[in-house]
């Protein structure tokens, strides 16, 4: 299994990390190892994490408050968004 990431997913991922860095040094980094053991996990185990809607599911990350949205097809998952749960729930529907 191939995981890609959507541009806005990215976009979300890379903001993430520099505000948490900004916080704190190293913090930003921390934030990073935790999300590429979530996209380890979803590739490992595609169907372990709740489906939220239709057929994406959402993978909690450990030490932050954020999801990682993603929908598996066949041998590619697709990281639709990382999500912060603080903010609007709904706010990635409609990404492919």
């Amino acid at each position: 299994m191939v995981a890609s990431f959507h541009d806005l997913a990215k976009v979300e991922l890379n903001e993430a990390a520099q505000y948490y860095e900004a916080k704190s040094p190293g913090l930003g980094t921390a934030f990073l190892v935790e999300a590429e053991r979530a996209v380890a996990f979803a590739l490992q185990h595609p169907e372990a994490s709740p489906q939220v809607r239709g057929s994406v599911r959402q993978h909690l990350l450990r030490r932050f408050p954020y999801g990682l949205l993603y929908r598996a097809h066949g041998d590619q998952l697709r990281i639709l968004a990382v999500m912060n749960l603080a903010r609007r729930p709904a706010y990635w529907v409609g990404r492919h």
